[in-house]
C-alpha cells in the first residue's frame, strides 16, 4: 500500500496538483483500496461500482463527494496502475444549488459586525474584488498596485495568473492598517505561522454574520458570490466578470444570472397584467 500511495503522490506533484488536491486524492485511493481488499490487478469495474454505491447509501455522501472520490481513483488506475477499466463508470448527477448571496444592506452589516479592523479589512477583500478565500488569504502586499487600484492573483486555481479590481475604500482602509501595523511581514493578512488560513478566515466571516444576525448560511465563498452578482446587476458585462473571477468557462459564471434578484424584481407577474 505504502509504494502505491508514494507513486501516486510523485505523479501528481509532477503534474502540479495543489497540496489539498493530493491530500484528497491519496486519501480517497487509499479508502477505496480498503474496502476492496484486494490487489490493483485483480479490482474489475464492479468493485468501483459496489464502493461508490456504499458512499452514496452506507456513508450518504454528497454527489460531489463521490465525483471527487471516483476522479481520485480513476486517476490512479489510469496512470499508476495502467489499468484503464473505468470508463463505463457514471459519475452521479451534481445537485445544482443556488449560491448564496448577500444583500448589499447584509454586506453592510457583516462588515459593521466585524471583530476587529484585521477582520474587516479580510471581508472587505474578499467582498471588494471577489476572490476565493485560499487566495485571499495568501495575498502579498507587493502584489497589490495601490495607486492603479489592481492586484494580481499568482498561481491561482489552475496555476493561472489574473488581476483583480481594488475598491478606493479598500485602498484607503488597508494602507492606514498596513501603516500602523506592528509587523513587516510579506503578507497582508498575517499570523505567527506567515499567514492566516482559510479556517481563520471562515470563522472570522461566520462570526460576523452571527453577530448581525444575518439567517442566510454565510461563508467566504458567499462574499465571492455577492461580489459577482452585484456587479451582473450594476451592468458589467459577463465576459468580464468571468475574468475578476477565474473562471475557466463562462457556464460557471452564468449561474449568477440564476440568483439576481434585482433582475428577477424587475420582471412583472403577468397577475397584475389582468
Amino acid at each position: 500500500m505504502s509504494n502505491i500511495l508514494e507513486d501516486l503522490e510523485t505523479e501528481l506533484k509532477i503534474r502540479g496538483y495543489s497540496p489539498a488536491t493530493i491530500k484528497n486524492y491519496l486519501r480517497h485511493t487509499q479508502e477505496f483500496l480498503n474496502f476492496v481488499q484486494k490487489s490493483p490487478k485483480s479490482i474489475t469495474e464492479q468493485d468501483l461500482k459496489r464502493y461508490l454505491a456504499h458512499l452514496m447509501s452506507g456513508k450518504s455522501q454528497k454527489p460531489s463527494s463521490v465525483n471527487l472520490a471516483l476522479s481520485s481513483i480513476k486517476f490512479y488506475f489510469m496512470n499508476i496502475a495502467k489499468k484503464n477499466i473505468f470508463l463505463e463508470v457514471k459519475a452521479p448527477k451534481l445537485e445544482k444549488k443556488l449560491p448564496t448571496v448577500l444583500t448589499k444592506e447584509e454586506v453592510r452589516k457583516l462588515l459593521y459586525h466585524a471583530g476587529n479592523e484585521k477582520h474587516r479589512m479580510l471581508i472587505e477583500f474578499l467582498y471588494s474584488s471577489g476572490l476565493r478565500v485560499s487566495e485571499a488569504v495568501k495575498m502579498k502586499v507587493n502584489d497589490l498596485d495601490f495607486n492603479e487600484h489592481m492586484g494580481m492573483v499568482k498561481s491561482g486555481k489552475g496555476k493561472k495568473d489574473r488581476n483583480i479590481i481594488l475598491s478606493k475604500d479598500f485602498v484607503t482602509h488597508i494602507k492606514s492598517y498596513l501603516d500602523t501595523r506592528k509587523d513587516t511581514s510579506e503578507y497582508l493578512f498575517t499570523s505567527y505561522r506567515g499567514h492566516i488560513t482559510e479556517r481563520m478566515a471562515q470563522k472570522i466571516v461566520s462570526e460576523a454574520a452571527a453577530k448581525a444576525q444575518i439567517k442566510k448560511r454565510v461563508f467566504c465563498h458567499a462574499l465571492r458570490s455577492s461580489f459577482a452578482t452585484h456587479l451582473l446587476e450594476a451592468g458589467t458585462d459577463i465576459r468580464v466578470i468571468q475574468i475578476l473571477l477565474g473562471h475557466s468557462s463562462i457556464s460557471t459564471t452564468e449561474r449568477y444570472t440564476l440568483v439576481s434578484r434585482e433582475q428577477l424584481k424587475k420582471v412583472q407577474s403577468p397577475l397584475d397584467n389582468i
